[in-house]
């Protein structure tokens, strides 16, 4: 009777343990399987990351492509214009019209808190004693003159930042300046009738831009006693600009 005793006790003590144990390898079979489902997603998701992350580099630079494509047709055409034009200029005995820019890279403020006039790195050919265009965007942009036999722009909102400009069709001549964040054209004649919404551009006759840089539109007409001027809405929109270009030669 004891012997039966001992005997049921050991069977229940093996059935528990097979229980428990059971338990213990559903346990870890599900925590397996979950690792291993999770391993799985993430190395899914990483793999469609990565080739997502593949074709949208390879659509951008596809447009990158195009778009130099088209910018190198573009300069083809205008070296062949430019020679073309050349050439008629040889053949009437006339000079020939080569202008040059040159980029540069605005490196500080002069002032902290005057955004108007920012220090830029020296170019090849920098003349201390020569007043230069800046061209932001195919827009201008302002001067640059010495100071302390370094190049310092300033840019086309400081009322020290001057060069001539014509106004519209007819070609209304004056002298741009900045105004409080937009730019005015003074000394235009009285008999002149420049109108809203006519497109300013440089003249080229100051020697410091080539004529036809665009500037901006006329947005408001102030007539004086001598002089008109009109109110300039500037093209450029210059907050910090990183780089510019200098007009080192404006024929």
């Amino acid at each position: 009777m004891k012997s039966k005793i001992v005997l049921f006790v050991f069977i229940a003590l093996l059935a528990m343990a097979s229980v428990f144990k059971g338990e213990i390898l559903s346990n870890l079979s599900i925590g397996l399987s979950n690792y291993a489902t999770n391993s799985y997603d993430n190395f899914a998701k990483s793999v469609k990351d990565y080739i997502n992350e593949y074709f949208r580099q390879a659509s951008e630079i596809e447009k990158l492509r195009a778009q130099n494509e088209e910018l190198e047709r573009s300069a083809t055409l205008l070296s062949t214009f430019a020679n073309e034009l050349n050439q008629i200029l040889k053949d009437k005995n006339s000079t020939a019209y080569a202008p040059a820019v040159k980029l540069v890279k605005g490196l500080s403020y002069v002032h902290i808190g005057d955004y108007n006039k920012i220090w830029i790195s020296e170019f090849e050919g920098y003349d201390p004693n020569k007043i230069y265009g800046l061209i932001y965007q195919g827009n201008s942009a302002g001067i640059v003159i010495a100071k302390d036999g370094k190049p310092l722009a300033y840019l086309q909102n400081d009322p020290k930042s001057i060069f001539a400009v014509y106004i519209g069709n007819d070609k209304i001549p004056g002298v741009a300046h900045g105004n409080q964040g937009q730019i005015m054209v003074k000394f235009i004649p009285q008999w002149l009738s420049p109108k809203e919404g006519d497109e300013v551009f440089t003249s080229g006759l100051d020697g410091i831009f080539f004529s036809g840089v665009p500037v901006g539109r006329v947005s408001k007409i102030l007539k004086e006693s001598s002089y008109q001027s009109v109110i300039v809405e500037p093209y450029a929109k210059l907050n910090i600009p990183n780089y510019l270009y200098v007009v080192t030669k404006e024929k």
